[in-house]
């Protein structure tokens, strides 16, 4: 089953496309002049947004989604290849070897370049929590490395909720909002977003280091299902139950609750899962059936370098608020110009964002 996008979501990429075929780029006498994006948005692959919205908004290099490499054997994969998911899911089931590391700070490196070369003036670099990855200290390497200025966030939290800022950052800057503004938005969005999620075996978090061996003992040794949250970037346990059925139904009340106190239909959802879509799509039904107004949940694998430490059979919901910019000012209610200010024409081709093969790498050299 395709994955399914949220309406803001929807509403973006069809407000986008209007204004990208607007064929009145001069405004008319006493209107307010477009506004011109200015600033590129990068990211990295655990922001989980869904691949067909990344084709969209990277077209015209407004958005660059470095990936996060796993290892798997002494294989190295980038997200989004062909084969990963199930290869990491085998992995995960035979108890094999498998490790996550950062972007180099070339991935980043080549988006920024990339970025510049496209005419953008600045660059908001939106990154997984700090505290379960170096990645945020690769991309602030690589800012120091290139002309063009590059604010790097570190978001404090995973999945779809960095996802949701990194949203607000792509219409902050279709508004033509400064660096320091579009920074401002996503990260604002994101600290208003919750992560709650529930593993079957905390085995693979141990491993991971992201869960001492203690409480992966106790939790073996208890037959424990744990309710876990990331919260200002950590993962900490929120309950602990002693069955699956009963983990997962109170993951909803959890979920339900956290909706019921937020501002009537300004709720979004989104359900990631790893090797049991089924279960995910049962629980975003019956979340819908629980919080009656708040608009569909977004379904969607979790990337793999989460997935890579979460396990088989993950289930984890992202709960946040819709968050479009207001006008920047009493002119600016009128359409908005997306087109990106033209490279130079001796300008070298921009190279891929972020994109190499790390098929065959030599083992060593990848950190947790």
């Amino acid at each position: 089953m395709p994955d399914r996008e949220p309406p803001a979501w929807v509403w973006l990429k069809e407000r986008l496309a209007r204004l990208r075929q607007s064929t009145t780029p001069v405004p008319a006498a006493g209107e307010a002049a477009p506004a011109v994006v200015r600033t590129a948005v990068v990211t990295d692959s655990a922001a989980a947004l869904p691949a067909a919205w990344v084709t969209d908004f990277a077209a015209d290099g407004r958005l660059a989604v470095v990936p996060m490499p796993v290892m798997v054997g002494e294989e190295i994969y980038g997200e989004g290849e062909d084969d990963i998911m199930e290869t990491l899911a085998l992995a995960l089931a035979s108890g094999s070897s498998v490790k996550t590391s950062r972007p180099s700070p070339g991935q980043f490196e080549q988006a920024y370049i990339a970025a510049q070369r496209r005419g953008f003036e600045a660059v908001v670099s939106i990154h997984i929590s700090s505290e379960l990855s170096g990645t945020a200290d690769a991309a602030r390497l690589a800012a120091a490395r290139v002309d063009i200025p590059v604010d790097v966030v570190d978001s404090r939290t995973v999945g779809m909720a960095q996802g949701m800022g990194v949203q607000s950052a792509l219409v902050a800057a279709a508004d033509g909002r400064s660096a320091a503004e579009v920074h401002a938005f996503a990260e604002e969005r994101m600290a208003r977003t919750k992560v709650y999620f529930y593993v079957p075996s905390l085995e693979q978090l141990r491993r991971g280091g992201r869960i001492g061996a203690a409480a992966s003992l106790l939790g073996t040794v208890l037959a424990i299902k744990p309710i876990l949250a990331v919260d200002d970037g950590r993962i900490v346990p929120l309950e602990k139950v002693r069955s699956a059925a009963r983990a997962i139904a109170r993951l909803e009340e959890i979920v339900a609750a956290d909706v019921a106190s937020r501002t009537a239909g300004q709720q979004r959802l989104a359900v990631h899962h790893f090797g049991n879509l089924a279960e995910a799509e049962l629980l975003a039904a019956r979340l819908a059936e629980k919080c009656p107004g708040c608009p569909p949940a977004q379904i969607s694998a979790l990337p793999a370098v989460l997935a890579a430490h979460a396990g088989l059979g993950v289930l984890a919901v992202i709960v946040g608020e819709s968050s479009t910019p207001a006008p920047s000012g009493p002119d600016s209610a009128g359409p908005v110009d997306l087109a990106v200010p033209a490279a130079p024409s001796d300008a070298e081709p921009a190279p891929a964002a972020g994109r190499l093969i790390l098929h065959n790498r030599p083992r060593g050299g990848l950190s947790t």
